[in-house]
């Protein structure tokens, strides 16, 4: 309850200044705990589901770009191709050593085979026999190298046509046809972004994200749980889908003292753009919030104080708070507790010591202290 009066100005000659035996009228606030409906705004990046960077395999000149800067692409599309003149006569090659290599091996098995019948009439001594065996074996292993060049050689010339991974949408690119690429090439012949959905990474305290654990149990309950939350854009508008909280970080940022999360959000018009930025609007209940009006406070020094009245005196009180973004109210952390009264409005007028009585003249609700 508050208990609201006209604060009586000094007699003192006009210097302004308060007398600390005389009582001063002041608006008070008994504080108890009410409930609030939060919207707090995290900072956030956005990134596309995938953004892979698109790089050749093989090395020669480009002799085609089959994609359009930003257009959209599908998985397994062809996106570049590079010069298959030198590796379909790599394969032809292959193709020629592997059928030597059978040929080799059926001679092979052939010249064993009689070995086999001359040792059994005891026609040749066992040292031949053991030699046409390793020539067979020989020849075996033959054509098992000359089968993995020839698999290295159809590798190869399908590497020629560069394709795309994933869905998506393609970036810009450098390259043209005529030019020479290969597998350490610096830049990347091109991006591909599957942006279908965006995701929003954002960072809170280590405070807050215990708060979120604990209010639903546990980690794994919290992202089961959580409403779903606003994006607002740079513009100022806020995105016209919700998105969903899908992973909280396990570990504590030591250097910031920040816990990181990932929310999703569908993207399928493409207004999000993978590598831009937003903020993260994430609503939520306290139901036994000690509320106070944000003219019940004054700032020294970075650090936020409240007068509490003890005693019918004003006690100077540094306390913590949660700012809301509505301007007019901060919920109280720590520093003043269900009951206390304080000086609810004009506290960066007071001084510590002054002698403080309510108003008589009404009484006004919570709300009119504001």
């Amino acid at each position: 309850m508050v208990l609201s009066v006209f604060a009586m100005t000094s007699c003192n000659g006009g210097n302004g200044e308060q007398k600390i035996d005389v009582p001063q009228e002041y608006p008070l606030l008994i504080v108890k705990p009410e409930e609030r409906n939060l919207a707090v705004k995290y900072t956030a990046v956005l990134e596309g589901r995938q953004d892979v960077e698109i790089r050749p395999e093989v090395s020669g000149l480009i002799t085609e770009v089959c994609i359009d800067e930003g257009a959209r692409v599908r998985k397994g599309q062809v996106l570049f191709i590079i010069d298959q003149v030198p590796y379909r006569a790599a394969l032809q090659k292959s193709q020629a050593a592997v059928a030597t290599a059978e040929a080799s091996l059926a001679n092979a098995k052939l010249s064993l085979e009689g070995k086999e019948e001359l040792f059994k009439e005891k026609i040749i001594s066992d040292f031949e026999l053991r030699t046409a065996q390793n020539t067979y074996k020989s020849a075996e292993a033959a054509l098992l190298h000359a089968k993995a060049e020839l698999r290295e050689a159809e590798n190869n010339l399908s590497y020629t046509e560069v394709k795309s991974p994933v869905d998506g949408i393609a970036g810009m690119t450098s390259y043209r046809i005529g030019s020479l690429v290969g597998p350490t090439i610096a830049t990347p012949l091109i991006n591909v972004s599957d942006n279908s959905r965006m995701y929003a990474y954002f960072s809170m305290s280590e405070k807050q994200a215990l708060e979120l654990t604990t209010k639903y149990g546990s980690m794994e309950d919290a992202l089961k749980s959580y409403p779903p939350i606003s994006l607002e854009l740079k513009d100022g508008n806020v995105y016209s889908h919700k998105g969903q909280i899908d992973v909280i970080s396990g570990m504590v940022d030591k250097s910031t003292g920040t816990v990181s999360l990932r929310a999703n959000f569908p993207n399928e018009s493409r207004q999000l753009l993978s590598g831009g930025s937003a903020n993260v609007i994430l609503s939520y209940n306290r139901p036994e919030s000690l509320v106070i009006p944000q003219g019940a406070t004054y700032e020294l020094q970075n650090r936020i104080f409240s007068y509490k009245v003890v005693n019918g005196s004003a006690v100077s009180t540094p306390i913590e708070v949660f700012k809301i973004n509505d301007g007019k109210e901060y919920i109280v952390v720590s520093g003043i507790a269900e009951g206390d009264t304080i000086v609810a409005k004009g506290a960066g007028l007071l001084k510590a010591g002054t002698k403080i009585t309510a108003m008589k003249e009404r009484t006004k609700t919570q709300e009119d202290a504001k």
